[in-house]
């Protein structure tokens, strides 16, 4: 084993590639202090040591190194195992895109002399975050090596000079590279953003877009419908995301950066939905997403004595007062003119002196006597503007009751000193209770630590019973409308807890592993930040609501969960060629109602799931004997690839709870042929027609199981991004349904008036196909029409296809929009109407009285009678074809 002390670990281990006994590895001897600027206590106990028996033994390299050497990577050339390359940093401090105190060495005999090989200060410049930038060594050339840092840097001279060789101002902060042993053209880079990759060499490379690997420190959404969801993420900027796309999902064209340091808090302006504010640091910036204006708006715009402030400040407004603006740095600052003037509303709410915290090594009287802290989280009340809530990264929980007068130091007694106040989050229901999320992994504390007072702070409890050992909390919130519902972001995972945080358990579903920073309840969704993987959205929690009412009753849990509100909501506007599948994008809400519904056992008879309108219709049935649709052979045999169609079953019959969504329309009306619209997305592309999607309004939702039924209301509500009025909407539904009904009629009839055409012309009826010929001219007549192809002389009668082509086109763009019908639409409706009338007669009298004198010859021959029932084999495509 090789070690050194409690304070140097192992930062970098290689391996020679054609001797698996030759070992390099690198000790590193350095220590973080809790607080965020100046806390690196590095010192010179590490260095690189090289083995030769696989591990067994080692032996330090020191010959040409510095010997006030501190941190080293080092990379083999696996052409030449002999050439080494290392990249070092020294006691010298290095401030940030300089190489001071920081180096590039090579060695060309196995490590035991080394030489410093140039002067030049790129390849030497630390990461962004102050990491130790990684050399790799071109798998067949040994001159040619690389170097990630803020920008990646390559020479072909065996280190001498140096170009830039893929990078951007401001640097992407690259972490680590890998070459393709076979073809070195081949790279693969990875940074803070994501990876990208180059077949060529470098001359061009793949998007870091195509992978969602956002770092997010925080989260907040407007009060927009659909809501922007919105944060600051390390390397990429900050963004602003809508929470649902109008082209069936959330694409490139659903998101902007909005002008926030990276690791910053987002504020958006409750009254002015277009104004996003930022905070982190010292910096407050006020974006205007019309103009893409940015401006800081800080109170500190130059560094104060007495001042100081985090990476990530929380900025936010006051849910009692939206003309409020709260900003923390050390002490709290206040606006009500949008950052014109700032007003500071309390003192230094850190703790006085640094003091000597345990994860640290010794410090001086002057470092302990230094004043290092910020206020890290605020939560304002939701009752009353005067009683604000804030807690500091060094462990101390503050309140005001007076807008900021005074205030009263309430850190639970069990927080000690340098634990982070992650996040406060206060009662919606009372001015007393609040959650705390204590996050102690600065201080080499991994367990969960969270609070709740219901006291206004004079008493805490602990909450962490269920939490993993092993998981800092980042944030504890309570469900805004159920008390006792709350939710935990750890570095684990979410969990949830229905009973105030007595006991938590998981509610990770489909969420990644990942660090969880933040999160949020929004419009009735669970909203999270993850430090990694984006934002994700857990949509509908009225299921976690219904559980914790239940349990605080003491009362079981119905079958049929009450459904929250439905938005009526186009499924997808585009109406042009559908986004290839390739193309990043994140998914939409459910689109319609979504209904949970919870088997205590799993059941082997049939469960219904029906939708009833105000007058007791069933307007929509599903089943759990309903077929897979589409079938196996109808996607094998389907146009489009398997990947695009949307794919429905049965309801399943398991035990526990399941989810099913209705996308608000009654059922479809019959066609002639059911098509996938232009308006796809990959998985999520239903056939056309669908039925009318019903009115705004109140409807019942019925669940049958075992023999016994449950009802719900579901309330019905219209997007209000919509402008049309009721009366327009319930024209446009009347025209959809007439229509819909129209089209059933004409479509059955069309379809069987094929089928019998096929039927007559089989080939096996040719040796009396004179006998049916006067048949055959009567029906061809009522398909094609009495006119000429494409016209239609006075008096005469329109054929079927024409009929169902026009009845279906006009379906159609009836469907397109939540607007009133026009005129031209309502007059072809008319018609269409009129013509449906018409024909229908003239086929049921041709089944009546005809079809059983075909059947009568039919019979003569021994050939079987005419079923107009049978689906037609080659069924003409009518309609627009564009």
């Amino acid at each position: 084993m090789l070690y050194r002390n409690n304070r140097t670990g192992g930062s970098d281990v290689v391996i020679d590639p054609q001797n698996p006994s030759v070992v390099y590895a690198s000790l590193w001897e350095d220590t973080l202090g809790p607080w965020e600027d100046n806390n690196e206590y590095s010192g010179t106990e590490g260095g690189l040591f090289k083995s030769t028996d696989g591990g067994e033994t080692w032996h330090q390299l020191k010959n040409g190194l510095p010997s006030n050497l501190v941190q080293i990577d080092v990379a083999i050339a696996p052409s030449d195992p002999s050439r080494l390359y290392a990249t070092l940093s020294t006691t010298v401090e290095q401030p940030y895109a300089t190489g001071k105190g920081g180096a590039v060495y090579r060695s060309d005999d196995a490590g035991e002399s080394w030489r410093r090989i140039t002067d030049d200060p790129r390849p030497a410049m630390k990461i962004g975050g102050g990491d130790l930038p990684v050399p790799v060594v071109d798998p067949r050339d040994p001159n040619t090596v690389y170097v990630t840092s803020i920008v990646t840097v390559r020479s072909q001279d065996g280190g001498k000079t140096w170009i830039s060789f893929r990078g951007a101002p401001g640097g992407d902060d690259y972490q680590n590279m890998w070459i393709n042993p076979r073809d070195p053209k081949i790279i693969l880079l990875v940074g803070d953003q994501g990876a990208v990759v180059t077949v060529n060499g470098g001359r061009s490379w793949s998007s870091w877009y195509t992978q969602p690997t956002a770092q997010l420190y925080h989260v907040a959404a407007t009060n927009t419908f659909p809501y922007k969801v919105c944060g600051g993420q390390q390397e990429s900027g900050s963004v602003c995301i809508s929470s649902r796309g109008n082209d069936g999902e959330i694409t490139f064209r659903d998101w902007h950066p909005v002008g926030i340091i990276e690791y910053g808090y987002a504020a958006p302006d409750p009254l002015h939905p277009d104004i996003i504010y930022g905070a982190g640091r010292t910096q407050i910036s006020r974006y205007d997403s019309v103009t893409g204006d940015v401006q800081n708006v800080t109170p500190l715009p130059i560094d104060k004595p007495g001042f100081r402030a985090d990476r990530t400040e929380p900025i936010l407004f006051s849910p009692v007062d939206p003309h409020i603006l709260y900003y923390g740095a050390n002490r709290l600052f206040k606006t009500d003119n949008y950052g014109h003037t700032w007003q500071i509303i309390s003192p230094d709410l850190t703790r006085p002196k640094t003091g000597q915290p345990a994860s640290v090594p010794t410090l001086t009287a002057k470092q302990q006597n230094q004043r290092r802290g910020a206020i890290y989280s605020l939560a304002p009340s939701y009752k009353t503007a005067q009683t604000i809530w804030a807690g500091t990264d060094d462990g101390l929980v503050w309140i005001t009751r007076d807008g900021g007068t005074h205030w009263m130091n309430i850190t639970p007694p069990a927080v000690t000193a340098w634990s982070k106040i992650a996040q406060i989050d206060p009662s919606r229901f009372d001015d007393n209770t609040a959650y705390v999320a204590v996050n102690r992994m600065r201080i080499d504390d991994l367990h969960p630590y969270a609070y709740r007072t219901h006291d206004g702070g004079k008493t805490w409890t602990a909450i962490v019973n269920g939490l993993p050992e092993n998981g800092p909390v980042n944030a504890v919130r309570a469900d805004p409308a159920v008390p006792g519902l709350l939710y935990a972001a750890t570095e684990l995972g979410v969990y949830v807890s229905f009973d105030d945080g007595d006991y938590w358990e998981p509610l990770q579903y489909n969420l990644p592993h990942t660090s969880m920073r933040d999160l949020i309840v929004h419009d009735g969704d669970l909203i999270v930040a993850t430090h990694g993987r984006s934002f994700w959205i857990l949509d509908d929690v009225a299921p976690l609501r219904t559980i914790a009412a239940a349990q605080a009753k003491k009362e079981p849990l119905p079958k049929l969960f009450p459904p929250a509100p439905a938005w009526r909501i186009r499924r997808d506007n585009n109406t042009d060629t559908p986004l290839p599948p390739g193309t990043p994008a994140g998914e939409n809400p459910p689109n319609g109602a979504i209904i949970d519904y919870y088997l205590p056992h799993a059941l082997t008879g049939p469960i219904t799931l029906e939708f009833l309108d105000s007058g007791g219709r069933v307007i929509r049935r599903f089943s759990s004997t309903d077929p897979v649709e589409p079938t196996p052979e109808k996607l094998r045999t389907a146009l489009i690839p398997p990947y695009w169609p949307k794919m429905t079953g049965p309801l399943p019959t398991s035990a526990g709870m399941h989810r099913w969504v209705w996308n608000l329309r009654e059922t479809a009306p019959a066609a002639t042929h059911y098509d996938y619209p232009i308006s796809a997305v990959p998985h999520r592309t239903p056939l056309e027609p669908q039925g009318p999607p019903v009115l705004p309004g109140v409807y019942r939702v019925r669940f049958t199981a075992d023999g016994h039924s449950e009802t719900q209301p579901l309330t019905v509500k219209m997007d209000p991004r919509v402008p049309a009025s009721p009366a327009d909407l319930a024209a446009l539904h009347n025209a959809e349904e007439a229509m819909a009904l129209a089209l059933t009629n004409i479509a059955k009839a069309d379809l069987a008036a094929h089928s019998v055409q096929e039927q007559l012309n089989d080939p096996e009826n040719a040796s009396f196909a004179a006998q049916l010929a006067p048949y055959s001219t009567e029906l061809d007549k009522l398909i094609e029409g009495s006119g000429e192809k494409g016209e239609q002389p006075a008096n005469s009668l329109p054929g079927l296809d024409k009929v169902n082509g026009d009845a279906t086109g006009l379906y159609g763009e009836l469907d397109q929009s939540d607007q009133s019908p026009t005129a031209a639409q309502l007059e072809a409706s008319k018609q269409i109407e009129h013509e449906v009338d018409e024909v229908i007669p003239v086929w049921q009298s041709f089944e009546k009285k005809l079809l059983p004198a075909v059947d009568h010859i039919l019979e003569k021959y021994r050939r079987p009678a005419i079923n107009p029932d049978k689906q037609p084999a080659n069924m003409p495509v009518t309609g627009d074809q564009d």
